[in-house]
């Protein structure tokens, strides 16, 4: 894999439990790129038509919000 450092432990103290939660995103979705800057987490969308990026303060809230727009690998 190539790409930024994931510091996602480091940047989650109120959040432990969304660690999995993200790893399992960019397992099941490897062209949706998430990243944390400062205070803020971003994700990046492909369209036909370019991208859509999200940017949520809390990464639960980025993830709630890529689970309803991305659906989840299993249909639901």
């Amino acid at each position: 894999m190539s790409g930024p450092p994931r510091r996602a432990l480091s940047l989650l103290p109120d959040e432990p439990d969304q660690v999995l939660r993200l790893n399992r995103y960019r397992r099941d979705h490897p062209g949706v790129a998430i990243n944390a800057g400062p205070g803020f987490w971003q994700a990046q969308i492909p369209q036909h038509n370019g991208e859509q990026i999200i940017t949520r303060y809390q990464l639960r809230e980025l993830l709630d919000e890529l689970d309803a727009l991305t659906g989840h690998p299993d249909g639901s």
